[in-house]
């Protein structure tokens, strides 16, 4: 008679656990204390090191220290890491010249006290550190083609920048030091390396014994900043509306005075009375202390959304017409980018929630919660706030290559949305900022003063602090394409471009950027002064003066786009006219 119990069988190869084991003990997968122990004192003991002495790293330990970067979790276990060991003297010193040239550039972009301190520290060792180990990301094979990245398409990096850090914590165990060196536009690292297209890479990572074994962090050393506490970092279930963890640190600042005045002292120069150009003379100066005066082209970025308040009859167009005017943008004959293309500019067009499917051959940023119609409910959640504000700025710092930007927006019912959150912005009554829009009569004006103060009240009831916290106000009462644009705003000032602004909406992003960031106000230009009732409110917070006043009702970043030609041509003058002696 066979017995009622069998033997398990047991696997070979694979765990060998089985689940009442695993019931039995839930820890026992851990790893004996004084391992526990020692990882714990790795962690706590890894620096960035920018000090090394000249000795050779040995191969074996280098192929230990790169054998635990290789060990490192990947998505879809796609391995996209590559290392490029650099141990070339001549190779070296080329890259060693780009961190010097980068670290002059960023000292530049602080505010004067911020940038003398960064000077005085030592930030890298790519001279000193017996080898470099760039680490790059194979990105050829696409997002979709791997598991994991077709949700999370930069799911390749993190995986990248998880095997750096089994790396440090690798060499930091063997008494190597390790420094990230990031002081490099990502393409002259890449051309450096002859990497293909596809490659990119995450910096440049010293490694070598150490001339320094530093106590603590190297920045919070030099009081550059400091170590925040575990718990104001960690969150239970979702991020907290209010009392919210602040944001990092940043240290944005304008052109510095001695830049303003030269390039004042410089126009100064020409053959012709000082301020003949008037408004355009203004611009000019603030395109020169940018160090943007040889720009002779340009990006117009037009964002594009639609609006659940639409659906109160604020809008005299029906939703679709969005979709249109962003499909016409992308085949290049929207009324915007024709503007755009007279005035020596390339469009790029994103996708920041149009009604239906993504639309083809923009770009996809569209946010992911839910939105709300301002009267009921938020516009965007705080995480789509977030995101898009995050992808604003990766598209305004990539356009800023071209050296001017010009802000447009698309989106059926925005005129709304721009005049509810300039109320919640600066504390104003819809009497005050609601205007006719496109093709509104009286009653849908009225109808519309009644929607922006219904959704004011709403959201100064739920954050009594709503003046004060510009991205709570954006969230409550704006729209995507208006946070893309903040974002695009804060990117483009960031790497030092011009920003040229359109109308209502787009100056309203603009607006949220200064309140984030009040240096990002020295790289605008208003382009033009719409007949939205509320437009010249906006300009006067901004303290810009508009270049042109044509009482343009056209979007789609039109007005910004002829103004932006006006300003290019302004500049040529400025490089090509006469000068005096001095």
């Amino acid at each position: 008679m066979p017995p009622d119990v069998w033997p398990r069988p047991v696997p070979l190869i694979g765990d060998r656990t089985s689940a009442s084991q695993r019931q039995a003990d839930p820890a026992g997968w851990a790893m004996p204390e004084a391992d526990r122990a020692a990882l714990y004192r790795v962690v706590g003991a890894r620096r960035d090191v920018r000090r090394f002495r000249a000795d050779p790293v040995p191969a074996d330990v280098l192929d230990r220290v790169l054998g635990a970067a290789h060990a490192a979790p990947s998505v879809g276990h796609s391995q996209p890491w590559r290392f490029v060991v650099v141990a070339d003297d001549a190779l070296r010193d080329r890259a060693a010249v780009l961190t010097d040239r980068e670290r002059l550039r960023q000292a530049a972009l602080l505010d004067p006290d911020a940038g003398r301190r960064l000077l005085d520290l030592q930030l890298e060792g790519v001279r000193e550190a017996p080898l470099g180990v760039v680490v790059c990301c194979d990105r050829r094979t696409p997002a979709a083609g791997v598991l994991g990245r077709a949700t999370f398409p930069d799911a390749d990096l993190w995986s990248c920048a998880a095997a750096i850090e089994n790396l440090w914590l690798a060499a930091r165990a063997e008494g190597l030091g390790t420094g990230w060196v990031t002081l490099f536009r990502p393409a002259e690292l890449a051309g450096l390396l002859g990497l293909p297209d596809g490659v990119v890479t995450l910096g440049w990572l010293c490694l070598g014994w150490p001339d320094e074994r530093p106590p603590e962090p190297g920045l919070q050393r030099a009081g550059w900043s400091r170590k925040l506490e575990l718990a104001d970092v960690v969150l239970t279930d979702r991020w907290p509306q209010d009392d919210a963890p602040p944001p990092p640190p940043s240290r944005l600042r304008a052109p510095d005075q001695a830049a303003v005045v030269a390039a004042r002292d410089r126009a100064d120069r020409l053959l012709t009375p000082p301020g003949s150009l008037g408004v355009l003379d203004r611009a000019v100066d603030r395109a020169v202390a940018l160090g943007r005066g040889d720009v002779a082209g340009g990006v117009l970025v037009l964002a594009a959304a639609d609006h659940p308040v639409a659906g109160h009859g604020v809008s005299a167009y029906d939703a679709r017409t969005t979709r249109d005017v962003v499909s016409a943008a992308v085949a290049g004959t929207a009324l915007g980018v024709t503007a755009a293309r007279a005035a020596g500019l390339r469009t790029s067009v994103l996708d920041a929630g149009v009604a239906g499917d993504a639309v083809p051959g923009a770009v996809d940023v569209r946010p992911a919660g839910r939105r709300g119609d301002l009267v009921s409910g938020a516009a965007l959640t705080t995480a789509d706030v977030a995101g898009l504000l995050a992808a604003g700025r990766r598209v305004g710092a990539s356009a800023a290559a071209d050296g001017l930007l010009v802000l447009g927006e698309v989106g059926v019912g925005n005129t709304t949305v721009a005049a509810a959150l300039a109320c919640g912005l600066l504390g104003l009554g819809p009497t005050e900022v609601v205007g006719l829009g496109a093709g509104a009569d009286s009653a849908m004006v009225e109808r519309k003063r009644e929607v922006v103060c219904v959704a004011v009240d709403r959201a100064r009831a739920a954050h009594p602090s709503l003046g004060t916290d510009p991205l709570v106000a954006l969230a409550e009462l704006g729209g995507p394409e208006l946070a893309v644009l903040a974002g695009v705003t804060l990117g483009a000032a960031e790497a030092r471009a011009v920003v040229v602004l359109d109308g209502f909406a787009a100056s309203l992003a603009a607006l949220v950027a200064v309140l984030v960031e009040p240096g990002v106000q020295a790289c605008l230009v208003a382009g033009q002064r719409s007949r939205e009732r509320g437009h010249d409110v906006v300009l006067q917070h901004l303290g810009l003066e508009p270049l042109l006043d044509l009482r343009m009702r056209a979007g789609e970043g039109a007005g910004g786009a002829l103004a932006a030609g006006l300003l290019l041509s302004a500049l040529r003058l400025r490089r090509e006219t006469a000068r005096v002696e001095s």
